[in-house]
């Protein structure tokens, strides 16, 4: 017993022990190399075509290539609309982003919607707590309200800095704002909103959301007078 356990450890520290020959290496780097090709064409070619047709398909055609939300008889609703003047601003407003432009404060504004991304600051991050403390303020004295009530959702830019929807809770905080500004009923404003609201998905995924270019867009329809005061669409 002691001789063949002996003899097997002996053959195994020779094992380790034992050069890998050129052979084996190109013989392992050619299997690394037809792995790579056939994740490249599976991957690259062949997963994104599926998903590609799967888009042609009827009923799923124009949901795939995105929609746009007339805005008035020959103009858009962008996703986050610039007003003319800011002390007059009749329209919803989404999160913000950090591809918002330069003159933008702390991201407040519409997105480069050519570009998708992040500030990539942490928690810990000078930069960001600095813009979310002017964020905070400009929020709060664009609709009214003592700057602790404004939501996190407000403060806060999302992964891809585009996105359309909003807390109902950012939502109601601009409604009142809103009504001053276009003349119409805050009841009737806020009817706009929860028809603009979606629950969450399934029932029980994510959170209730507001759709901002839908609802703004609807808001257009029962108040066309905002139009003028907006000097351009993000």
């Amino acid at each position: 017993m002691t001789s063949t356990t002996t003899s097997a450890t002996a053959a195994a520290e020779a094992s380790r022990e034992a050069p890998v020959t050129g052979r084996q290496l190109r013989r392992q780097l050619g299997a690394a190399v037809r792995v790579l090709l056939i994740l490249t064409v599976l991957l690259g070619v062949v997963y994104p075509a599926v998903v590609w047709g799967v888009s042609r398909l009827p009923g799923l055609h124009a949901n795939a290539e995105g929609s746009v939300l007339p805005g008035g008889s020959s103009s858009l609703i962008g996703i986050d609309p610039v007003p003319a003047n800011p002390a007059a601003d009749p329209w919803f407003h989404t999160r913000p982003s950090a591809s918002a432009p330069d003159d933008a404060i702390a991201g407040l504004g519409p997105a480069d919607a050519t570009t998708s991304g992040g500030s990539n600051l942490g928690v810990a991050a000078e930069d960001l707590g600095t813009a979310v403390e002017e964020r905070r303020a400009a929020i709060a004295a664009r609709d009214g309200v003592d700057p602790s009530a404004v939501p996190p959702d407000a403060l806060t830019a999302s992964g891809s800095g585009l996105d359309p929807q909003i807390s109902p809770e950012y939502a109601a905080q601009q409604a009142p704002r809103v009504a001053r500004v276009t003349g119409l009923p805050e009841d009737r404003v806020r009817a706009l909103v929860a028809e603009a609201t979606a629950g969450r998905t399934l029932g029980f995924l994510g959170e209730p959301r507001v759709n901002v270019p839908e609802l703004n867009a609807s808001l257009l329809s029962a108040a066309p007078g905002a139009r003028s005061g907006v000097s351009g669409a993000g």
